[in-house]
């Protein structure tokens, strides 16, 4: 987008509870916490994926299984408004040691 805005929320219908999550690393340990918002530069993309900002899904409520496909409704936030914009995600398998530790 040529405007900078914010992801500042996630939903989907297939899941109770959706953050957005990041990963980094804190004192030599891949931590990985909850985040309010992830903001996303104008004119520069910004990826969720592992190891990064990433979308995790709790609660679910049927079996999904890695690679599925998943709605995603993302909450926009830019220039005082908010778009809601809904994409199908790939479902990744928890990959990481870092889940365990929040």
């Amino acid at each position: 987008s040529p405007n900078a805005a914010r992801l500042v929320g996630v939903s989907s219908p297939v899941a109770g509870v959706v953050e957005i999550h990041q990963t980094k690393m804190e004192g030599g340990v891949m931590r990985m916490r909850p985040v309010q918002a992830v903001e996303l530069p104008a004119g520069k993309a910004v990826e969720l994926k592992p190891g990064g900002y990433h979308v995790m899904l709790m609660q679910v409520k049927s079996p999904v299984k890695e690679g599925d496909t998943v709605p995603l409704t993302l909450v926009i936030e830019s220039g005082g408004k908010r778009d809601a914009v809904t994409i199908l995600a790939p479902v990744r398998a928890l990959t990481t040691p870092a889940h365990g530790k929040h």
